[in-house]
């Protein structure tokens, strides 16, 4: 069929299919909406455990997906609405036929501006039709938008991460190399956002195209534009697509704007601080989060108050600790890397553990609780953090220690790390924890 496009029965199936499209519409639209509210609080929680778990890459490719459904969603729901109102509009026409100026006898006046501005009944149903498939359509290219502005970030950072920072290619190459590629990408992302704002300008003059047409054709790959390039130039060729695409995104801009307003309850007090001496986060205790989709913030205490003489001390782990006990335990750093995304299909003659892997384990937490250490009231605690998970199912360190001696009342716990530059160790403090002891 598709080598036949130009049969005038493949024509008139297409036509046909075109008439009839709105039920399609709004069935895809229906099971659409339906599904991104059912995605999105579960989206939102594993977005929030990424952050906390200091996993870059899942946060970041989560937040596009955040995006994009939050686009989509608007745009189908703003589809819905106006399709509801176009059906209406229908089944009013079918009652009322068109609009009888004469029938509502108004003044000439009015008569005459009314007939202007408002015309017939039947051009307000087809600028309706006009604005609903419109919108339809353009609700996907959007999402295509925000993965090619994503695709070319990440072209910077693959460049930035693998080229400039790496220690194994030589100078010339990490420096020169690396740093034109970065300039020539951003030089060319610049100019294909202006291009894009103005609707092709660059492509329209002469002596222009023999410069934009190199990075049109590369930025065509890293952007993937040429999956949906076609949708993209059927829009442009149209002034009423032209005008829709420009007044959604002011639209957007607005509503993320909205988004982020919030009301200031006082000029000295934040809800959204970290535990300190004067202010305690539900975040650092963990009989406190007992809703789905809140995370420990870096560590946390069973309570507030504690009765009993031991208490349990939590911290997640993240990617930077490791880091830290390679940089203290060169030893322990493995020839090649495994952290990030992997599978786990294992194959047989393939070895992917450590060798003397208990041993190797012991070694990491000895030189974790080497880096790490608790302090309470300015005094130095015993601690011997083990492999645990929290009541949160996270995953991260745990000790308990004895506060049998403690007094009654407030106490301030400190979590503390040490730090090496330039053969220099200073101590800092990463997460303080108020808390108050009450021994039954």
């Amino acid at each position: 069929m598709s080598s036949n496009y130009e049969n005038p029965e493949f024509k008139s199936l297409l036509q046909k299919l075109q008439e009839e499209s709105w039920q399609l519409e709004l069935i895809i639209s229906g099971f659409a909406i339906f599904g991104l509210f059912s995605a999105r609080e579960p989206i939102n929680i594993l977005s929030r455990e990424a952050q906390n778990n200091q996993e870059t890459f899942t946060a970041i490719t989560l937040m596009v997906v955040g995006v994009s459904m939050a686009i989509l969603l608007f745009n189908l729901l703003l589809h819905v609405v106006l399709r509801g109102l176009w059906i209406g509009a229908l089944g009013l026409r079918y009652v009322s036929g068109d609009i009888d100026y004469d029938e509502l006898n108004y003044s000439p006046k009015f008569t005459n501006y009314l007939r202007k501005k408002i015309g017939s009944f039947d051009k307000y149903i087809a600028t309706l039709e006009n604005y609903c498939s419109v919108i339809f359509a353009i609700s996907f290219l959007l999402i295509f938008y925000v993965l090619a502005f994503t695709f070319t970030i990440a072209a910077i950072a693959l460049t930035a991460n693998y080229i400039i920072d790496n220690d194994n290619l030589p100078v010339w190459v990490s420096k020169g190399v690396g740093i034109t590629l970065i300039l020539v990408i951003i030089f060319g992302m610049f100019l294909t956002f202006i291009d894009f704002l103005t609707q092709g300008f660059l492509k329209k003059k002469k002596w222009l195209t023999k410069v934009y047409f190199p990075i049109y054709w590369i930025f065509s790959f890293i952007t993937l534009s040429f999956l949906y390039r076609p949708l993209v130039y059927n829009f442009l060729d149209n002034k009423f697509g032209r005008r829709i695409s420009f007044i959604l995104i002011p639209i957007y801009i607005v509503i993320l704007l909205i988004s982020s307003l919030k009301y200031q309850k006082s000029n000295y007090i934040d809800s959204s601080e970290n535990s300190n001496s004067y202010y305690a986060s539900k975040r650092n205790y963990e009989d406190m989060l007992t809703e789905e989709g809140q995370f420990i913030k870096t560590a946390a205490i069973p309570s507030k108050v504690i009765k009993d003489s031991h208490l349990k001390v939590f911290m997640v782990f993240s990617d930077r600790i490791e880091d830290r006990i390679f940089s203290r335990n060169e030893g322990l750093k493995p020839e090649k890397d495994i952290r990030g995304l992997t599978t786990g299909m294992e194959f047989s003659g393939q070895e992917f553990n450590f060798k003397d892997r208990d041993s190797l384990k012991r070694e990491y937490l000895k030189t974790f609780n080497n880096i790490y250490k608790i302090v309470i009231d300015s005094i130095k605690q015993h601690s011997d953090f083990i492999l645990g998970e929290s009541t949160t199912k996270e995953f991260g360190f745990e000790t308990y220690i004895d506060i049998g001696k403690l007094s009654k009342g407030k106490h301030l716990l400190k979590l503390q790390r040490e730090a090496f530059k330039d053969n220099d160790t200073t101590i800092v403090t990463f997460s303080t924890i108020p808390f108050w002891y009450f021994k039954d």
